[in-house]
């Protein structure tokens, strides 16, 4: 059910303007992947930028905690220096006239002292060295005690009167998840013992070195939780972040893409356009200058079949081809003036139904003669449209002529007329195939051989056909009548089952 010559396979101008047009279109989008490019690094970028400032913020901690619990270590070391001079050295010194730590007594006694010093407070040991040798002479953890060369270079440090400090911890924000170690952190503070005068001014004289040990566990763990806290808060903005511009991005780029397609879709046409503009130029001259002598031709054909019946009876068939034939390319002439020329159409408010029915009665004797069964179903109460009646009439004619020819001998042709449903399902729905509520729809079946999806494709394509004879203008013409009438046309087809043109009429 076809009308038109089959395509040759050579290269035109349409198919470079289609390579050109896909270029562009693919250029019209490389913009916008640059923004998605751009979008998504900034995005890790300010993921990097949260951690790293997450890992700025738990250092500045763990250093503010340091600088105070090392203030706190000083005043400490300061009220014990006090206390251990005036509670211990000078008794021990004036009872046994000199400081001897293994002693029982003089070791209880410092023992007690150093205890109710740091009672309550957050020290975890005290640590006494001796000043002339580095050897442990007092420690709240008695396996300390004796033990000898212990001090490192905090030890030298402070017996050079320089205070200093120490942090030891382990564990990160690894040791969050459960089931591994707990976090730990020790600071050490390391200050010189020194004699203290009568105004409770500390003098010079250095008689030994102070190791108090703070465990500070719990503060770093607070740190390292701030630290997994700060890091998972700002993953899960960065997650939020990241599905919000990825359904910004992937909404942009259908948007970008249904529009180049478009565009692409809508340069297609005016090439083609321009492409048929041109050739339909050319084709209305070459008819008009064919027309003439087609008509002259025919005259005198005419002429000659009426003598040669009178002078050699029997013969006048000879006329008759040439009168036929000259009728033959007359039409195809018209066909030819008719696109390349169409008319406008005189609009009158009119009954489909008439129109249809008159097709089918000028079909009738050729649907007889190859024994093709006609069916109708018409609606009585279609509403009247506005029709060219002699325009539409033809472009129904080319439609159920080519139902014909699609059928070499028997067969069903049915024709229905109906309205349009007023709503559109997403199956149903057509850029190319606009539905109207209350429109008029004409169905026209036919039960041929039908035809693939590629020739399907190509059918209202001016002077495409895949029949011997004829010029391919058929539908071509037939869909621009249609179009002109403001409605639309689509064809359904398959291999072996037959072919469906539906119209519509707003």
């Amino acid at each position: 059910m076809i009308n038109g010559d089959p395509p040759v396979d050579k290269p035109s101008p349409l198919n470079g303007d289609k390579s050109l047009a896909r270029e562009e279109m693919r250029a019209g989008l490389r913009p916008f992947q640059l923004v998605k490019y751009f979008s998504f690094t900034s995005l890790v970028v300010i993921l990097v930028f949260t951690l790293f400032l997450s890992w700025v913020i738990s250092n500045h901690a763990r250093k503010v905690m340091l600088e105070q619990s090392e203030e706190y270590s000083l005043l400490l070391a300061e009220n014990l220096n006090q206390q251990v001079f005036r509670s211990f050295v000078l008794p021990t010194v004036v009872r046994f006239g000199k400081i001897a730590l293994s002693h029982p007594d003089q070791f209880e006694l410092l023992d007690r002292i150093v205890k109710n010093a740091t009672q309550g407070l957050k020290t975890e040991s005290v640590t006494i060295y001796d000043s002339s040798t580095n050897v442990i002479s007092y420690s709240t953890l008695p396996e300390l005690v004796g033990r000898k060369d212990a001090g490192g270079i905090e030890y030298q440090k402070a017996l050079k009167n320089n205070p200093n400090s120490q942090i030891v911890f382990s564990g990160s924000v690894w040791n969050l998840i459960p089931g591994t170690p707990e976090v730990s952190c020790q600071l050490k503070t390391y200050i010189p013992l020194r004699q203290v005068s009568s105004t409770g001014a500390s003098s010079p004289q250095i008689m030994g070195v102070v190791e108090i040990t703070q465990n500070l566990s719990k503060e770093y763990g607070a740190i390292i939780q701030l630290q997994g806290r700060t890091i998972l808060v700002s993953s899960a903005i960065m997650a939020v972040l990241f599905l919000v511009l990825r359904t910004i991005v992937s909404r942009g780029d259908r948007i970008m893409e249904v529009r180049a397609r478009e565009r692409l879709r809508l340069e297609e046409k005016l090439n083609q356009s321009e492409r048929l503009a041109h050739l339909g130029t050319m084709v209305a001259t070459v008819s008009h200058e064919i027309k003439s002598p087609l008509g002259i031709i025919r005259s005198t054909a005419e002429l000659l079949e009426k003598r040669i019946k009178k002078v050699a009876p029997g013969n006048e068939q000879l006329a008759r081809i040439i009168v036929d034939e000259t009728s033959r390319l007359n039409t195809i002439v018209m066909e030819f003036l008719d696109f390349a020329r169409p008319q406008e159409p005189k609009l009158m408010r009119m009954d489909v139904n008439g129109v249809v029915r008159r097709a089918l009665q000028f079909i009738e004797p050729k649907a007889r003669e190859q024994r093709v069964e006609l069916r109708a179903e018409l609606d009585d109460t279609l509403p009247s449209v506005d029709l060219d009646k002699e325009m539409f009439y033809r472009a129904l004619l080319n439609i159920l002529v080519n139902g014909l020819q699609s059928m070499d001998s028997q067969g069903v042709l049915e024709v229905t007329t109906t309205r349009a449903r007023a709503s559109v399902t997403e199956k149903d729905s057509d850029k190319d195939m606009p539905r109207f509520a209350g429109a008029v729809e004409i169905m026209i079946r036919d039960s041929g051989k039908g035809m693939s999806t590629e020739k399907l494709e190509h059918i209202f394509e001016p002077f495409f056909s895949d029949k011997n004879r004829g010029t391919g203008l058929g539908l071509a013409i037939t869909r621009n009548i249609i179009e002109q009438h403001h409605g639309s046309v689509r064809v359904e087809s398959e291999e072996g089952l037959g072919t469906t043109f539906t119209i519509i009429l707003p």
